[in-house]
């Protein structure tokens, strides 16, 4: 830390203990005081000649006074206060003074105020501390930071003075410069860094970077109050040297240290008026850049936003962004509690709202716009960002499906908001789907139905489909759903070609105009939708072996002949024809088969491709 030390007489001002009212100081001299100042609670018995000498202010002071008063004034509104005063007044005996980054913005104020110019006396006190300020304080990037922390006490002097803009202009432009000429010390979290460079040679054994990091200058900034944080970062924004990426890590370095709790949850017992005014700073602050601020710290943003209740324009302004970025979000992020007195756990209207904000910007920006997403994902194409959100989405359905009061309307609309995104695999929705079922089994039949149209069975894995046949959760009309794709996926894979399949069947493999639960069949039977008996579930396990044997003899066709082949796929059909006739059979015995029920197209899918239309009678399903 810079300092100054001026005049080179002993400190002689004593305190005298004998005053219970008023606190007093005396200059300890042989020469009688002829003139007392009272400043605050504080009463300075000092002599005439060297404060006047140096003070205009208290030249005028002094002449305005009355004999009735002696020469007693009073100072009230003096900017630093008794310690400002004090610190002048010995400057006028020509005592010793140290001034630093902590007294002497407020000894700047107080010399104003007592008008210690040039024009009374040369090499007055206002001088030489502007000579330190610009030689000493200004050019040092700690003590600069502490001095603008000082001027917030003594506004609106020191804005008058011109000490705020300058330290202003001084810290945002040690922040803009290149680093590799920055040599002055500074605070980082050299743990972070050290993580992210690893074994880089840029490190040597004693820790420390042979490179600054372009960051450097983040932590030292946190120290600030949100006010003066703010101009800081406008002003180096003005500068328009410093990119949007570290901006954005400065707002989240500051957050995190200025913010209770902001990275597990915002305490509760906290001022809301102060943080939600730091909330909404942050979001008026953010580059106006894609990319450049994680997805991760604008949901915790909002977390706080909706917490501290801020106003809607930032609530909507974080929305607006993270919906840009939301492929990149985790689904920890999307956690977000709701609000006071809602039923549910999290809030998933909100989720909701933030799916649809990015379903419209997605459709505003086509071909969709995934530079952030390039380099990690290629694979993905165009539609890289849908086929991320989709499955983060599985992800969050399967975790809020645990809520024991979580309506369904809430989780299927929330589904089907993604609903039109493709993407390989449906294991995770499926998995979200049979979470919900056994979290609330107290739903009824056309309840499992609609949960259940959300998934596509032939885009379950083979370890969904096994999980899947052996569901007693699942409505019976799924589990045979199932079935049917692996056996005609199966049969597909054995000919190498779907062109000996009849027609309906090839409308059902991928690609097909149908395909999912809701558009397999055409009819609506109350059989389908029910749940399995237990006679059906041991029924489709055993077959299920079978043909999982199947499967695998079939697996390797490279050693197989085209007879072989054939072979495996026909009895595979005869197979999968037999777990339908176990189907129905344990219908029948139960009487639980309607006619229409055969009539339909899983029915009529068997090894002879005929039909049956056994009497109508309703059937009795586990619940």
């Amino acid at each position: 830390m810079k300092f100054m030390k001026l005049g080179s007489k002993p400190d002689s001002f004593q305190t005298d203990g004998g005053y219970i009212s008023v606190y007093v100081r005396f200059v300890a001299s042989e020469l009688a005081t002829d003139m007392v100042v009272n400043v605050g609670d504080v009463k300075f018995y000092l002599h005439k000649f060297p404060l006047l000498s140096k003070s205009a202010r208290l030249q005028k002071l002094v002449a305005a006074t009355n004999d009735a008063n002696g020469d007693e004034i009073h100072i009230q509104d003096i900017p630093g206060g008794p310690a400002a005063f004090e610190v002048c007044a010995k400057f006028c005996y020509g005592m010793t003074v140290t001034l630093n980054a902590y007294n002497v913005v407020a000894a700047r104020c107080a010399a104003e105020y007592l008008e210690m110019y040039e024009t009374i006396e040369k090499g007055n006190l206002i001088y030489k501390i502007d000579v330190f300020l610009n030689s000493s304080i200004f050019r040092s990037w700690k003590d600069s930071i502490i001095v603008l922390q000082t001027t917030k006490s003594l506004l609106p002097w020191s804005e008058e003075l011109k000490v705020v803009s300058h330290c202003l202009d001084s810290i945002a432009s040690k922040a803009s410069i290149d680093t590799s000429k920055v040599e002055w010390s500074y605070t980082y979290n050299w743990k972070k860094i050290a993580s992210e460079n690893g074994n880089s040679p840029q490190w040597n054994d004693a820790r420390k970077p042979q490179m600054v990091p372009k960051d450097w200058w983040v932590e030292d900034l946190c120290e600030l109050p949100i006010d003066l944080y703010k101009r800081v970062i406008v002003t180096i924004k003005t500068k328009g040297r410093v990119s949007g990426d570290v901006i954005g890590e400065a707002l989240n370095a500051y957050t995190l240290r200025r913010l209770p709790g902001f990275s597990k949850g915002v305490n509760q017992n906290i001022d809301f008026v102060k943080y939600r005014s730091l909330v909404e700073t942050i979001v008026w602050l953010l580059p106006t850049e894609k990319g450049v601020v994680s997805c991760s710290f604008l949901l915790r943003l909002l977390r706080a936003a909706i917490f501290l209740d801020c106003g809607e324009t930032e609530r909507n302004e974080l929305m607006r962004r993270i919906a840009q970025q939301l492929p990149e979000a985790t689904m920890n992020d999307l956690l977000i509690r709701a609000p006071p007195g809602e039923a549910t756990v999290y809030d998933v209207d909100m989720v909701q709202n933030l799916v649809e904000e990015f379903v419209t910007h997605s459709s505003r920006t086509e071909p969709v716009d995934n530079e952030f997403l390039g380099s990690r994902s290629p694979k993905f194409g165009p539609d890289a960002s849908k086929v991320l959100v989709a499955k983060l989405i599985d992800y969050y359905l399967a975790e809020i499906a645990r809520d024991p009061n979580l309506h369904l309307s809430k989780f299927v609309n929330l589904g089907e908001t993604i609903a039109s995104f493709s993407r390989p695999s449906h294991d995770g929705l499926y998995r979200a789907i049979d979470m919900y079922l056994k979290e609330h089994p107290g739903i009824s039949k056309s309840e499992r139905k609609r949960i259940c149209k959300l998934m596509d069975c032939r885009k379950l894995s083979a370890e969904a489909c096994m999980h899947a046949v052996q569901n007693e959760r699942l409505p019976l009309r799924v589990v045979v759903q199932v079935l049917f794709f692996e056996q005609v996926r199966a049969t597909a894979s054995a000919e190498n070609s779907t062109s000996d399949l009849p027609g309906s069947i090839r409308a059902l493999l991928p690609g097909g105009s149908h395909g999912s639960s809701r558009s397999t069949t055409t009819n609506t039977e109350e059989d389908w939708d029910s749940v399995p008996t237990a006679d059906d579930i041991k029924a489709l396990k055993g077959e299920l072996a079978t043909l999982r044997l199947g499967s695998n003899d079939s697996g390797n066709e490279a050693a197989k002949s085209d007879v072989e082949k054939v072979a495996a796929s026909r009895m595979k059909g005869l197979v999968m024809s037999k777990i339908f006739s176990k189907l129905w059979s344990s219908k029948e015995r139960h009487g639980e088969i309607s006619s229409s029920d055969t009539s339909d197209s899983h029915g009529s899918v068997n090894a002879e491709e005929t039909k049956s239309t056994p009497s109508r009678s309703r059937r009795h399903s586990l619940s």
